[in-house]
């Protein structure tokens, strides 16, 4: 049987089998997975044991193996030889907490397809596409290229984590340990999304996180501002003018040196990405906005996509409770994020930031730093083999060209397969702005699962015909 003809047939295996793999998905989404409280490590167990017996049904020899928090799978489908391409594919099994509960319209780990507002068919659970439901769509397309063909188009090492949604902190340590046996030639991760329900898309860069607290103390305790006002330091108005000043006019960032290794867009990406046409009235309006933040010399979607930023994620000064109490705080706190673009250096961001803040502050104060987490951002080579083949195939499942496109946030996972592995990561998901990841109600399109399942068995068979 010719590639094409095996590939159709893999194909229709999918559709045929489309609702055995949506029960299959509902059998991973009902357990109750969440990573952050340890009154659901039983269950964060669970899910581990039941992906591996899933797996090692389709010829995966497939492990649960320890780490210091939740444990990871590991599953290895038999080599093909040496000349055959092998790749690693990652993605999580742990979900976020639920809470609020009462916004949930239903039981979140109850999975349904339901409607949609406008239409379309979704499946609404915890974990429906973050990213148990991403998972499911390369799992199954395994399953049907198995089904169809008695094995796979290349070797393939899946690596599944029960603990993204907290930080990965056990990961790392268990990717060091196991290097030797987890050597492919590259990574794939879906937990990505699409540009919209019908544009498929390949994130190409990833922003980077610095996560900074800055706390200014002054006097050696709260003061009454009847005394005291005037003539005391207040921290609140120190730190308030400090990160006041973080900004310019149009929008930049006035630390010195945080543009240091910054790169514009290559000129036919730039070009891509304007006739999108990402606009304030798309982006903002729903969320109630209406004028763009960011550098005022960059389009919008460069804001979001491929431009460093600077937050503050929160502050805490002074008396906050009902009613009124003068007061002169004795301390202030805020808590500072940086997201970060290629170029860009976590620890010398960091130390650019402490510069900043302690040459502002009064010397009757004092100013007292915490780091909270750091990773370097993520960038593909625009030109590597893997994404022209994945980027066909994608385009031959959906009919619409696939997208390179940025994403303003972080999965620091991917920085550290670099760091640890050597790997290059290739980013395909089918996820959407709207599926409420994080939130209550989380969903995911019904097309997104069925045709992501479809879009993977295409992209094995692309990477397949890649010499390693």
């Amino acid at each position: 049987m010719s590639n094409a003809s095996q590939l159709n047939s893999v194909l229709d295996r999918i559709d045929a089998d489309f609702d055995n793999s949506l029960q299959r998905l509902f059998a991973l989404l009902r357990i109750k997975s969440i990573s952050a409280d340890p009154a659901f490590a039983e269950d964060c167990k669970k899910a581990a044991e039941h992906l591996a017996r899933d797996i090692a049904t389709i010829g995966f020899s497939a492990e649960v193996r320890p780490t210091a928090g939740h444990p990871a799978i590991v599953g290895k489908s038999n080599g093909g030889g040496t000349s055959r391409p092998h790749v690693l594919f990652y993605g999580h099994y742990d979900v976020q907490p639920v809470d609020p509960l009462d916004l949930w319209h239903r039981p979140p780990f109850e999975p349904v397809v339901t409607d949609h507002a406008d239409g379309r068919k979704i499946i609404v659970a915890r974990g429906a596409e973050d990213d148990k439901g991403q998972v499911m769509t390369f799992v199954e397309a395994c399953r049907a290229w198995k089904s169809v063909t008695g094995s796979l188009p290349l070797d393939i090492t899946m690596l599944i984590e029960g603990e993204e949604e907290v930080g990965s902190k056990n990961f790392v340590p268990f990717l060091e340990a196991n290097k030797d046996e987890l050597k492919a030639d590259f990574a794939l991760v879906c937990d990505t999304g699409m540009w919209d329900p019908n544009t498929p898309a390949i994130t190409t860069s990833l922003r980077g996180l610095l996560y900074e607290e800055v706390k200014i103390k002054a006097a050696n305790r709260d003061l009454h501002s009847g005394v005291f006002g005037g003539g005391a330091q207040n921290p609140i108005r120190v730190l308030t003018r400090i990160l006041g000043s973080l900004f310019d006019d149009d929008g930049r960032i006035t630390i010195p040196g945080f543009y240091d290794g910054v790169k514009d867009l290559p000129p036919d990406i730039l070009d891509q990405w304007k006739k999108l046409n990402l606009t304030s009235e798309a982006f903002l309006k729903p969320i109630g906005l209406s004028i763009p933040a960011g550098e005022k010399d960059r389009l919008l979607i460069e804001q979001v996509f491929s431009r460093p930023t600077c937050d503050v994620n929160g502050i805490v000064g002074g008396y906050i409770g009902e009613g009124s109490k003068t007061v002169i705080p004795a301390q202030a706190s805020a808590k500072v994020s940086f997201r970060l673009v290629e170029g860009q250096v976590p620890e010398k961001i960091r130390k650019a930031f402490r510069d900043y803040v302690s040459a502002r502050v009064p010397k009757d104060c004092k100013v007292e730093f915490g780091d909270h987490s750091a990773a370097p951002a993520i960038a593909l080579d625009w030109n590597m083999k893997p994404l022209a083949a994945a980027r066909r195939a994608l385009t031959d499942e959906w009919g619409k060209e696939a997208l390179l496109i940025g994403c303003g946030a972080s999965i620091p996972i991917v920085a550290d397969f670099k760091k640890t592995l050597g790997l290059e990561t290739l980013l395909v998901g089918f996820g959407l702005d709207d599926d409420n990841i994080h939130s209550p109600n989380e969903k995911y399109d019904l097309k997104s699962f069925h045709k992501g399942i479809r879009s993977w068995a295409r992209i094995l068979a692309a990477l397949a015909e890649m010499p390693r």
